[in-house]
């Protein structure tokens, strides 16, 4: 155990971390082992000890029983093409578009949120289904792996959301508020990523494939009608959770069971898809846990070392008008997003913050809102951000080549923020319609 200063201790944690990542450590082993360093230099605790309890925590977590069945929702959807029609009933009608299928992910992946809760899962679903589509007719790489980066984030914004949930209950506010909430804002995010991909298709025409031939009238909307059954099954689920029937892990379940049926009936389900539907997910899962694990020793040793707490008291010691606080704010989640992982920027900072927000006349159903999206962001911020591991695995690319495809879906992000800031009834026009007292 050290006596290190904050700064020095930030750098040097930072720095172990970049090393174990440019080696080719595992993401989960590099999480640990930067976990390690900073108990060891802050703290006498018994290490081991620390490492069981965290892992096990984050393992065992209720809330994250959903994930398995919603990436195992996505993996039927994947495995008996039901997700490829959705895919196809989309194409026909973004054909006019600059940019094209790339707004294909934007969309989807706003679909695919309605019932997921996870970024994770959002971009691993709508990845297996666009990347390899979109590297066959000839798309910008960097532009199809930043619109699935950036698009997988509306898993956490568009409801169900998982880290909505851990807000609104820290917060002691409605959920189905903060949900609410993140309508607008979410619609708000997918104009603003396709509009960047339709100027980005307009200043490179030539790394764009040409527009499909002309389609008449009602064969799109045949290729449409190829949407209905994952639509039915979106919106099942999604009105079952928001009206109260079920939680979301219920709703997991019920979502599985409705992928089932639906492959069943279309005829399209068979015992070769059916297992190798739940052996992806379960690697999927397996990956997906396994950083998680690591995440949570980093987070508890970060929790030792006091840095999180120490950005929020700095933060806390300004007298700021509720522009200049959201500024600072913004400054230290995008700081710790590099860090650690979304639900734990929401646990360790709401002690602190949520005083500072409260004392600022900042709403909190609005404050919500913005926190997730800097979780969001980190989603997307290396060196541990989620969406970049995911499609790192799945397109083989390194995490910072991913990172920079995502960059300015980030930027757009930080836009999002400044829009919320700037007009809140934005955000707060669905829950003040819903509760007008």
């Amino acid at each position: 155990m050290t006596n290190l200063g904050m700064i020095e201790l930030s750098f040097i944690l930072l720095g172990v971390m970049i090393l174990l990542l440019g080696s080719g450590v595992w993401i989960a082993v590099s999480l640990g082992l930067v976990g390690f360093v900073a108990m060891a230099l802050t703290t006498s605790l018994p290490l081991g000890s620390v490492l069981a309890t965290t892992t096990w925590s984050a393992s065992a977590s209720w809330t994250l029983a959903a994930l398995p069945l919603f990436i195992w929702m996505g993996e039927i959807l994947f495995r008996t093409k039901l997700s490829e029609e959705m895919f196809r009933g989309l194409s026909p009608w973004v054909q006019w578009l600059p940019g094209r299928l790339t707004h294909v992910n934007v969309i989807g992946c706003g679909i695919f949120a309605a019932v997921s809760g996870s970024s994770a899962a959002t971009c691993a679903t709508i990845g297996k289904i666009a990347l390899p589509e979109l590297d066959k007719r000839g798309y910008d790489k960097s532009l199809s792996l930043g619109s699935l980066a950036g698009s997988g984030t509306l898993g956490l914004l568009i409801p169900p959301s998982i880290p909505m949930v851990v807000y609104a209950v820290t917060a002691n506010v409605s959920v189905l508020q903060v949900f609410l909430g993140g309508f607008l804002p979410g619609l708000l995010v997918i104009a603003l990523y396709s509009g960047y991909i339709i100027i980005w298709s307009l200043l490179n025409p030539t790394k764009i494939p040409p527009r499909d031939p002309p389609m008449p009238f009602r064969q799109k909307l045949r290729e449409s009608a190829k949407l209905a059954p994952c639509l039915l099954l979106i919106l099942a689920v999604f009105l079952s959770l928001v009206l109260g029937f079920a939680t979301a892990t219920e709703c997991a379940a019920w979502g599985v069971s409705g992928a089932l049926l639906l492959a069943w009936w279309s005829g399209t389900l068979t015992r070769k898809n059916f297992l190798e539907s739940i052996m992806s997910a379960t690697r999927l899962t397996c990956m997906i846990m396994l950083i998680l694990a690591g995440a949570a020793y980093t987070t508890a040793a970060m929790a030792y070392t006091g840095i999180p707490a120490a950005l929020a008291t700095w933060v806390q010691g300004q007298e700021l008008t509720p522009s200049m606080l959201a500024l600072y704010l913004s400054i230290m989640y995008i700081i710790l997003g590099c860090l650690i992982d979304g639900i734990s920027m929401i646990v360790l900072t709401a002690v602190i913050v949520l005083p500072m927000v409260r004392q600022a006349g900042l709403d909190l159903v609005w404050f919500g809102v913005y926190l997730i999206i800097h979780v969001e962001m980190a989603q997307i911020t290396p060196p541990v951000g989620f969406n970049l591991f995911v499609l790192q695995n799945m397109s083989g690319r390194d995490t910072f080549t991913v990172a920079r495809a995502a960059f300015p879906f980030f930027v757009l992000l930080l836009v999002a923020v400044f829009i919320i800031t700037e007009y809140p009834q934005i955000v707060m026009f669905l829950p003040k319609l819903a509760f007008p007292d």
